[in-house]
């Protein structure tokens, strides 16, 4: 009972402070999750030792379902966040980003483990594909803000934004290949994949999705005009809309998370107008407190032992991924994306393709289905690698952008296709 008053009384506190300095905060190099991440190393068994997780039952589970939850909040903040059609208006350029850019990111990440740990192909499958997919919620601490409103074109935040929600669920069918592939004869995995996983948990949780928002939109549109609802609460609608969307369409054994973003996209084509700037504010600060508690969680969790025994190589296969995981995919694919209008462009969205919360669910659901611990020890490295790096670089290098290119205000062009 103590350790869940610390534990509570460490999440309230900083939610507080975070909240309270949150301008300042946006212009230094210490981002949200990566401070979040401190306090939880902070009290966690290495350091105060005022919080031990491995006495609240199952790490795996509760890591796992806390990521879950936290992402389903995320999600939805993104898809309320994105100027209205967006996937209409640039469909090619997501399409070229999914399908294209998740792949190379997971066989550029998975070779690098092979070459500098030696794991087994298998396994180093498995690591590159539980990090392919860039994080919602870690993105949006670089995206959103004055500093980047200020020194980033709305076609690069929006870029990233969409990016990173969409690929989330997305890298659902890529972590599940290799799983499969370790777990059955190759013919049957093949099978599955296509059949289960990609034709119905893919394709129906898409099909869920946008039923699920776009009734919930029309279902708030005549509330609204019967005037049988009181005062609309786009807090407690979204929230709702959230949770009823990851509940139901996983009780269907569809992919959840995917789900909830394509609902929130669907939801928002309904609403949208003059209720968005209440949407976003409201849905940011829901977004702050669930973030907090997700990072403080991951640093306490950190598996410091485990990091100790990959030696050398576990270092410079973080750094090799920061460089070479997404960089050289984004060099590859400019000529298909019109938002990516010069160098400039490509090693901002090179460089902030952070790893973070998605990863860390997709770590635990791979070790709970494989028992790979690769997969959580060497996934967990880069996810902190990753905040550190991207955290403390998000302010710099946005002003770094603004000052070395041509356009001296944020480019307004998010409603054509170029």
């Amino acid at each position: 009972m103590t350790e869940l008053n610390i534990a509570l009384t460490a999440v309230g506190g900083t939610v507080i402070v975070l909240g309270l300095l949150s301008q300042p905060l946006k212009r230094t190099v210490f981002a949200v999750p990566l401070l979040a991440l401190l306090i939880g190393v902070l009290l966690g068994p290495q350091m105060l030792g005022l919080l031990h997780p491995h006495q609240w039952g199952d790490q795996r589970i509760i890591l796992e379902q806390a990521s879950r939850l936290t992402l389903c909040i995320g999600l939805m903040g993104v898809a309320l966040r994105l100027p209205p059609n967006y996937f209409r208006l640039h469909w090619r350029s997501m399409a070229v980003l999914l399908v294209l850019g998740i792949p190379l990111m997971f066989l550029s990440t998975g070779l690098l483990a092979y070459l500098l740990l030696g794991l087994p192909l298998g396994t180093a499958m498995l690591v590159g594909a539980v990090v392919s997919p860039t994080d919602p919620i870690v993105a949006t601490s670089i995206v959103t803000g004055n500093v980047a409103e200020k020194n980033l074109p709305e076609r690069i935040r929006n870029m990233l934004s969409a990016e990173s929600g969409a690929n989330d669920g997305l890298a659902y069918p890529v972590v599940l290949l290799p799983v499969l592939l370790l777990t059955r004869p190759a013919h049957e995995a093949w099978l599955h994949w296509l059949g289960r996983i990609v034709l119905w948990e893919v394709g129906g949780a898409v099909l869920l999705g946008i039923l699920l928002g776009l009734s919930a939109g029309y279902l708030l549109r005549w509330a609204e005009t019967k005037k049988t609802i009181e005062q609309v609460s786009f807090l407690s609608i979204t929230l709702a809309l959230s949770l009823l969307t990851l509940g139901s369409t996983k009780l269907m054994g569809t992919d959840g998370i995917l789900a909830v973003f394509t609902a929130g996209i669907s939801f928002d084509h309904v609403v949208g107008g003059g209720e968005r700037a209440k949407e976003e504010s409201v849905q940011e600060a829901v977004n702050q407190f669930f973030t907090v508690p997700i990072f403080i969680l991951f640093g306490l969790m950190l598996p410091w032992e485990q990091w100790n025994e990959l030696g050398c190589g576990g270092p410079v296969l973080a750094l090799s991924v920061l460089l070479l995981r997404r960089l050289p995919v984004m060099f590859m694919l400019k000529p298909l994306v019109p938002q990516l209008k010069d160098r400039r462009d490509v090693l901002f969205a090179g460089w902030f393709g952070p790893m973070g919360v998605a990863a860390l669910f997709y770590a635990m659901m791979v070790l709970q289905r494989t028992g790979c611990e690769a997969a959580w020890t060497v996934g967990s490295l880069l996810v902190c690698s990753s905040l550190v790096a991207h955290g403390m670089t998000a302010a710099p290098f946005s002003r770094l952008y603004r000052r070395f290119g041509e356009d001296k205000l944020p480019v307004t062009n998010d409603y054509k296709e170029n």
